[in-house]
C-alpha cells in the first residue's frame, strides 16, 4: 500500500497537521537519536511541507526550501519516516517526492542537503554526492551533499 502525498505551505497546515509533524520530528530527531536540539529553527514558516500519510496518519515528512534559505541551492531537510514503517522503504518514496517537489514548485534541479553521515549511501542512491568533510551538527556527524 502506498502513501498519500501532499505539499503545503506553513499557513495552510492545520493545527493538527502541525502538531503531528512536530511530534514525528521530535520522536525521531530528539528521542530516537537522543539529541537535544532546537527543532523549531524559524525555517518552517519559509518552506513547503511534504507530508506522507498512511491510513490518515502522517508517517513521512520533509521540508522543501527555495534557494537561499538553508543553502545557496534549493534544499530538502527534516527528512523523516516513522520508525514503525521503515521496513516499507518509504524513505525512498519520500526522497523521490521531495526532489520532484523542488522541481515542480521552485523549478530547481540543483539541491543541497545537510545529511547525517550514516545516511550517505541512501542519499547517493538518489543522485546526491558528498561535497564537504564530515562536520558535527548537534553532536551528530553530518556531510553536505549536492544533486546537480
Amino acid at each position: 500500500m502506498s502513501l498519500k502525498w501532499r505539499i503545503k505551505n506553513f499557513e495552510s497546515l492545520s493545527v493538527n497537521e502541525l502538531y503531528d509533524i512536530l511530534r514525528l520530528r521530535s520522536e525521531i530527531f530528539v528521542v530516537e537519536q537522543n539529541c537535544v536540539y532546537l527543532d523549531l529553527d524559524g525555517k518552517d514558516k519559509k518552506g513547503l511541507h511534504l507530508i506522507g500519510e498512511f491510513e490518515g496518519e502522517i508517517v513521512a515528512y520533509s521540508r522543501l526550501f527555495e534557494p537561499g534559505i538553508s543553502f545557496d541551492n534549493a534544499s530538502i531537510g527534516r527528512v523523516v519516516v516513522d520508525a514503525q514503517f521503515r521496513d516499507r522503504k518509504w524513505g525512498h518514496e519520500l526522497m523521490q517526492e521531495a526532489i520532484a517537489g523542488i522541481k515542480n514548485r521552485f523549478d530547481e534541479t540543483k539541491i543541497t542537503i545537510g545529511a547525517q553521515l550514516y545516511l550517505k549511501k541512501f542519499y547517493e542512491s538518489h543522485g546526491f554526492v558528498q561535497t564537504s568533510e564530515m562536520y558535527l551538527e548537534d553532536d551528530i556527524p553530518h556531510i553536505e551533499m549536492k544533486k546537480e
